[in-house]
């Protein structure tokens, strides 16, 4: 086996910022994906997933690769491991890495939708109960401030202030401004469905959508540095490069025939073969 072909975590790194090894992050959180340990034997077959030598029995994982030695099962449940087309094997490689990233992407999408469609409800109620929010606005402002009646003599600051500027806006602004938030929200719920299925489309969708606002991120960021803004503006920057340069969009690097083949390179018994160790002696 070349070095090329190592498993996970068994090749010394040969540059400043070592590759990441999906597969071992998720056998770590889920365990590892082994066949066969509850089968009383094993075939020469099955030498790719599970193998044996001096009464110690070494499993493979599916996903990364690891042998681990475990004991005979005290009582099995079967006479063998199952056949190759008995096993559905997992994700690995470029096809696990791209689900697991673009599901956080569609978790922060998700997110996104949560929020707007809350403030796209809460300007719409603003709107639809405008006069009375704003009376019982200006007594609250004038019991802090110990005046009576209409509007504060003082102008209001910091929330205050905000929410006194709502108050200067007609219905009709606050319902444009309700229903944009509804259709951004409707956007980000559309990305995060897709995004959550792997859909090519949602891709698209996601990439296009995301470099339409950055300009405007952008211009906030200009007017007044925060964190949030910082940390968003970033995890925008790089969703856009992601989708552009790992999965190829719009042709790029080969485009989608090019992902695809990257793709199943990583999958299938294949794979498998391709990575597995020469034995050591005859199996017992």
């Amino acid at each position: 086996m070349s070095e090329g072909q190592r498993p996970p975590g068994t090749v010394r790194p040969s540059r400043l910022l070592p590759r990441f090894h999906w597969e071992l992050l998720v056998c770590g959180l889920r365990g590892h994906a082994l066949v066969g340990v509850d089968a009383a034997r094993l075939r020469p077959e099955d030498e790719l997933i599970a193998r044996e030598y001096d009464g110690v029995r070494w499993y493979r994982c599916l996903r990364c690769d690891s042998w681990l030695p475990l004991a005979r099962p005290i009582r099995p449940t079967r006479e063998t491991p199952p056949a190759r087309e008995e096993i559905e094997l997992p994700l690995r490689g470029k096809a696990l890495r791209d689900k697991i990233v673009l599901r956080l992407i569609a978790i922060d999408r998700a997110i996104h939708f949560v929020v707007l469609a809350l403030l796209s409800v809460a300007v719409f109620l603003f709107a639809t109960h405008e006069v009375r929010l704003r009376q019982l606005f200006y007594r609250i402002v004038n019991a802090i401030q110990g005046t009576t009646g209409g509007a504060p003599k003082t102008h209001p600051v910091g929330v205050l202030h905000s929410v006194a500027h709502a108050f200067t806006l007609s219905s009709s602004t606050l319902y444009a401004v309700a229903g944009a938030a509804a259709a951004y929200a409707v956007l980000e719920a559309v990305e995060a469905v897709g995004l959550w299925y792997q859909r090519r489309w949602a891709e698209y969708l996601t990439f296009v959508a995301t470099l339409v606002f950055l300009p405007y991120e952008a211009y906030e960021l200009a007017r007044s540095v925060s964190p949030f803004k910082v940390v968003a503006i970033i995890v925008n920057l790089a969703v856009a490069a992601y989708l552009l340069l790992a999965k190829r969009l719009f042709g790029l690097r080969g485009g989608a025939t090019a992902d695809e083949a990257e793709r199943e390179r990583d999958l299938g018994w294949a794979a498998l073969e391709r990575t597995a160790p020469s034995p050591i002696g005859a199996a017992r």
